[in-house]
């Protein structure tokens, strides 16, 4: 299986060993998602064993598209013929708990999921009913009210404590008890999850299918599935692992499933989110028979850097770390100047110099792998990793005085860019808080103006939306579309953007920073949507302006998957995981890296008592911690590191710090520039990596029929507005969904349960009032229908929502659920998708959709469906029965990997004709060439 790879013997023993409890400890590096993928394709090679058996934790999103791609493709490789790989789940903690109880719980079916951001927004809306205006902090033993906005993320992380670790409630103050219950009754209220309530409720749940005596269905579901499915788990990053995800792995395993954790103790960044370094260090200790094993070797990076990041990790203490040494294993090779700590005059010194060594190092000759041929760096190869880019000022501004292309992890620093002003400046507009011709100016320094004539019509645009007295459904009043209506009025797409000297890629880094937008906009409207017009635009306005800032710095998230070729800088936090040629490590300074333990009001345990949580002292700053944190920066790299400090203006941070100091003293690094060596230099060629990108069903028509909606919508992340009906088409999937699974089951529903499964599931939260009963009453009538036409069905249903997965292309799967499977009366088996309404999809769209739908079946199932069915629950709607057609199968299948290989060469050529088609509406004009 693994003859095309040659593995070290550690990596070859970790592989191969499927039956102990398993620790690997990988050092940074150490090529962990290859092991991982390779002892998959092992498991999965055991005779009896199913891909559903197999649950892979990981950390991150973007991890589980990584590690999902790579088991694809090994297990392709040495067992073609494999059928289910669909019902493996990779992914998060988080989105494993929300599949468990959308699937088992109906009640929680029509519930949403709140991001930081939105959690944050929903938090200060509802300060009485959040129970923000309750809970008190307790600063110096004097007990004081939290003030709206600059505490928010504060009592956010609490209420993340309160819920994920394991508090003593006899400890805390009544107010933040009371104040969390008034939490919980919100989220309940507006059919809310967060990402701490779905584990909560999850991990709940899965205990007490474990340990109750008397079990409802859905907890004797759960229990089944748990032992009889459950076999193996794999929990990567496992030392970011907090108690409430301790406590679900435990129960997961509770029947005897093997378990694999992954880790590197030295990693451990997270401890100020609730982890507990102590899982991984104590792991062989609490499980019988644990075998560990350490992945020592690092591929990543020169010796020299993996020298210095081996001496980072040893100064930590013994009693804080597993017993191990990085060893240098990669085809990196170390020179002389490669590693410098330099010191400057101040920071504006700091940053121009940074900035010239980035010029400098374009063309450099890099080998990405051992033997591929050698290729000129360019900008997206350097990373500049600050502790907080609170610090970066000095940096941003001699990028763009030097018109260097940068992008910033995440949202973070968002609003300091001059596209963002500007499209922070028409909401001021609206509000005649800056005049006609100070919009003008602000559109006109950051050079958005494609065409001058267009200016009045634009203007014009925001005129009309800021009449807030012109309709009676403030719904009308969507802040999405008014913005995008200004971008078309201003003729302001990718094509029209105007480049500048030396930054060819500016109208990319436009459309990124503009898609970030749109983000923001999406945020504030599901909290905000329903609200009187002129108040929306205003509390938009202010939330821009006062609130925005610092809620999208704590961001994690980017908001599309496009990877312009600038130079990234991002928090060192952000960078976890990931790798660039040239790592610079700037604002070297005492009490800011490390840090200097927190203090004031802006700490958790002015709310949460220490005492009151095991170890609380994790949640606040400490050496350890910062040394670790330091550990990741270093260990980025791969051939060039930089380490630079710079004295501060304030006394506190005039010292350097002693991560510099550290720094200075190692032989691999030099404290004199003698500048890069002289070599021919090639081409600029930025790394180009394929982007691992996984879609839904519903958004193949994007992929399949118009390339470049899909980069504006997922590569920049540009959204649609909001939909007064949003949330009509999936209740009533929801309401099917229910009825089939309980048939399933021998739980027959009748016509008569219509109205009250429809009040179960439907949940139209941006409707007006007679707007949602008119969705609710067309639900009833849509559910009885279909009670009469295909009520007799229920008996042949085969599965309900069942989870598909079709590869298409390397790092391009499409995933979700066919709505339902069943046996037809002549024996045939049909795939058959539900349509909410009439003008849902076009047909065409529907039938390719579904062509992929039989694809991903046979690949779940191994067998071919006959037909394949479009249910139209609208009355005026068309129904099809059509047969599954082979070749047109194949086809569909060919056209989206062509479409996908355009995705890896930036190709997204658009000949589809919106015109005819309200679906494309919302951004067809930025199609246009």
């Amino acid at each position: 299986m693994t003859a095309a790879l040659s593995f070290t013997q550690a990596q070859q023993d970790a592989i191969e060993e499927l039956s102990q409890p398993l620790q690997l400890i990988a050092c940074a590096g150490s090529g962990k998602t290859e092991v991982l993928a390779q002892r998959i394709a092992r498991i999965l090679a055991q005779p009896g064993v199913r891909p559903a058996n197999v649950i892979a934790f990981t950390f991150t999103e973007k991890a589980a598209a990584e590690l999902k791609e790579r088991i694809h493709r090994t297990v392709h490789a040495s067992m073609p013929d494999i059928v289910g790989l669909a019902e493996m789940y990779v992914g998060t903690m988080h989105g494993y708990c929300l599949d468990m109880l959308q699937t088992y719980i109906p009640d929680t079916f029509k519930y949403g999921v709140l991001t930081d951001i939105t959690q944050q927004l929903l938090i200060d809306r509802e300060t009485n009913k959040s129970g923000f205006n309750t809970c008190q902090k307790t600063v110096q033993g004097t007990p004081s009210a939290l003030r709206r906005y600059m505490d928010t993320r504060i009592y956010k992380g609490a209420l993340s404590v309160l819920q994920e670790d394991d508090v003593n409630f006899g400890l805390l103050p009544e107010s933040v008890t009371q104040s969390l219950g008034m939490y919980k009754a919100l989220l309940a209220d507006k059919k809310y999850f967060d990402y701490t309530s779905m584990m909560v409720e999850a991990v709940g749940f899965l205990e007490r299918s474990q340990t109750a005596t008397q079990l409802d269905t859905a907890e004797r579901a759960l229990r089944e599935h748990v032992e009889n499915d459950v076999r193996f788990v794999i929990v990567d990053e496992y030392q970011d692992v907090n108690p409430i995800q301790e406590r679900l792995v435990k129960r997961l395993v509770h029947f005897g499933a093997n378990l694999c954790v992954v880790g590197d103790d030295d990693q451990t960044i997270y401890q100020w989110r609730g982890s507990e370094v102590t899982n991984i260090i104590d792991f062989a200790g609490r499980y019988t028979g644990v075998r560990t094993i350490a992945l020592a070797d690092n591929f990543r990076s020169s010796k020299g850097i993996v020298e210095l990041g081996r001496s980072v990790a040893e100064r930590l203490n013994s009693s804080e770390r597993l017993t191990k040494k990085m060893v240098y294993a990669s085809h990196q090779t170390w020179e002389r100047g490669d590693m410098l700590t330099l010191q400057f005059e101040d920071s504006n010194e700091e940053a121009g110099w940074i900035a010239e060594r980035i010029a400098e190092l374009r063309g450099m000759p890099f080998v990405d792998r051992p033997g591929s041929a050698p290729r000129g760096l360019s900008w997206s190869d350097c990373a500049v990793l600050f502790r907080s880019v609170k610090d970066a000022d000095a940096l941003v501004a001699e990028f763009k005085r030097l018109d260097i292309p940068f992008i910033i992890k995440g949202l973070a620093r968002l609003f300091d860019s001059e596209e963002i002003n500007a499209c922070v400046a028409i909401f001021k507009y609206m509000l005649r808080e800056v005049t006609e011709p100070e919009l003008r100016q602000f559109w006109e320094s950051s050079r958005l103006i494609p065409d001058p004539a267009r200016w009045s019509t634009a203007v014009s645009v925001l005129d009309d939306g800021a009449d807030f007295t012109a309709s009676n459904r403030w719904g009308s009043y969507n802040i999405q579309r008014l913005f995008l209506k200004f971008l078309e009025a201003l003729d302001l797409r990718e094509a029209t953007i105007p480049a500048t000297a030396g930054n060819p890629e500016r109208a990319e880094l436009v459309m990124y920073q503009l898609g970030k937008f749109s983000q923001v906009i999406s945020d504030f409207e599901a909290i905000y949507f329903s609200s009187n017009p002129k108040s929306k635009y205003e509390a938009f306005s202010g939330f821009l302006t006062f609130q925005a800032p610092g809620v999208y710095e704590e961001s994690d998230e980017d908001a599309g998957y496009v990877a312009p070729d600038a130079v990234v800088i991002s928090t060192i936090h952000r960078s976890k995981g990931l790798q660039w040629p040239a790592v610079f490590l700037p604002y070297m300074r005492a009490n800011r890296f490390p840090m200097k333990g927190q203090g004031g009001t802006q700490t958790i345990p002015h709310i949460v008592p220490l005492e009151a949580v095991p170890n609380g002292s994790r949640y606040k700053t400490n050496v350890s911690d910062e040394t670790r944190l330091f550990y990741v920066a270093t260990t980025r790299a791969q051939k060039y590191l930089y380490v630079t400090y710079a004295p501060g203006e304030s006394k506190l941070y005039k010292k350097p710090s002693d991560f510099y100091l550290h720094c200075t003293a190692s032989s691999w690094m030099s404290t004199s520039d003698e500048g890069l060596p002289a070599v021919t230099k090639l081409p600029p060629t930025p790394r180009t990596e394929t982007p691992n990108i996984s879609i839904s069903f519903s958004e193949l028509k994007y992929l399949i029929d118009c390339p470049y909606q899909f980069k504006l919508r997922f590569m920049y992340g540009f959204n649609p507005p909001i939909h007064e009906a949003l949330g009509y088409g999936k209740g009533l999937h929801d309401v099917l969904s229910e009825m089939h699974k309980r048939a399933l089951s021998g739980d027959l529903l009748t016509k008569a349960d219509a109205e009250a499964l429809v009040d179960r599931h439907l949940h139209t939260p941006y409707a007006y009032p007679a707007l949602r009963e008119q969705l609710r009453l067309a639900a009833i009538k849509a559910t009885e229908r279909y009670f009469d036409r295909h009520g007799d069905d229920l008996t042949r249903t085969i599965h309900s929502e069942k989870q598909i997965e079709v590869a298409i292309a390397p790092g391009v799967t499409i995933n979700g659920r066919i709505d339902l499977i069943k046996s037809l009366e002549t024996g045939e088996t049909a795939i058959v998708d539900f349509k909410s309404t009439e003008d849902s999809q076009a047909e065409s769209v529907t039938k390719d959709q579904l062509s992929i739908y039989a694809l991903g079946y046979e690949e779940l199932t191994g067998s071919a469906a006959d037909r394949i069915q479009i249910l139209n629950l609208d009355d005026h709607g068309k129904s099809t029965n059509d047969p599954v057609n082979t070749s047109l199968v194949n086809a569909i299948r060919d056209k989206v990997a062509a479409v996908s290989d355009d995705i890896r060469v930036n190709r997204f050529d658009c000949s589809h004709d919106h015109s005819s088609e309200a679906a494309y509406d919302d951004l067809a004009w930025m199609t246009r060439s």
